[in-house]
């Protein structure tokens, strides 16, 4: 039973497209993203620094791009689970059939402008914490007035809001834990991105959905989601509300998933699954050097969940 599933933002590294530039209608088709989403993925994806890309309005469009053409190089035109995580539930969603991929890189676009914009209202940020014990971290972190914004599991825990809480969650870090700040614009899936909601929200009036084509789980709470619609809806409340991915993994695990391809650009969600999901097979499609390790891994788990 085969999973394929798409990271979120700070996954992208310089130059991270380059190497898929050189498979065929590959250029064309990065073309035709850049026109959807007014970005000029080709040069952030192939000369932009560390610093440049890092900016969510370049960030969010340029990760949801990558992801696309990998999952097209790869062949598999679905699976039987299909997930995202925070921006990659776009990914998802057009793999799923849900969005077109129009509808997704415009809707992208807005949600990396609108949450740079709402980044800039307030100083914040967001923090890791690597370690302890998950229910002593969460509750230390709402002490302190933070959100935990990012439940990924296997001992990782991403925590939001001012820079002085964060300063101050860091000073009484839970026993056994540890504490790094991330190199991220602001508080990303907390009530600092409101703003962006309001704009996603008024923008997804116009969007058209389709149900989806494979279960897709969501980062809501880890479930699979049936319409079309309910998938819109949670993909513009997710912005300012946490990723529970640690559901969606214990829920790839109940279901049976044998086999999990992470695209482009892998190695968060891999890295996670190893911890999490003991047993699974998994292959994070970083570069097409990994395109025969996942033609592999497609042929010996795909399709399972429908035999």
């Amino acid at each position: 039973m085969l999973a394929i599933v798409a990271p979120g933002q700070g996954a992208q590294t310089p130059a991270m497209l380059q190497a898929w530039l050189e498979l065929p209608e590959a250029a064309q088709q990065l073309a035709d993203l850049s026109q959807a989403c007014g970005v000029d993925l080709l040069t952030h994806g192939t000369l932009s620094d560390a610093d440049t890309i890092r900016n969510t309005a370049v960030a969010q469009p340029l990760i949801v791009a990558a992801g696309l053409l990998s999952w097209k190089a790869s062949n598999c035109p679905s699976a039987d689970v299909i997930s995202g995580h925070s921006v990659g539930e776009i990914t998802a969603a057009v793999i799923a059939g849900v969005l077109s991929t129009q509808d997704a890189m415009s809707f992208v676009q807005l949600r990396g402008s609108g949450m740079a914009s709402a980044a800039k209202l307030v100083s914040t940020g967001m923090s890791a914490v690597l370690g302890g014990d998950a229910a002593a971290v969460v509750a230390k972190a709402e002490l302190h007035g933070l959100t935990p914004a990012n439940m990924n599991g296997a001992g990782q825990i991403v925590v939001a809001g001012t820079f002085q809480q964060l300063d101050a969650f860091a000073e009484d870090a839970p026993e056994g834990s540890r504490v790094r700040p991330l190199p991220v614009a602001g508080a990303f899936h907390t009530v600092h991105m409101a703003s962006a909601v309001a704009a996603l929200d008024d923008f997804s009036s116009s969007m058209t959905t389709h149900n989806p084509s494979a279960p897709l789980l969501s980062n809501a709470d880890g479930c699979a989601v049936d319409t079309g619609d309910e998938i819109l809806r949670r993909l513009v409340a997710q912005v300012s509300n946490p990723v529970r991915w640690d559901l969606c993994m214990d829920m790839m695990v109940s279901m049976g998933v044998t086999g999990l391809l992470e695209l482009s650009p892998g190695g968060t969600l891999v890295g996670l699954a190893k911890r999490a999901m003991p047993g699974v097979a998994a292959v994070a499609l970083k570069s097409p050097e990994d395109l025969d390790a996942a033609f592999a891994l497609i042929a010996e788990h795909g399709g399972k969940g429908s035999q």
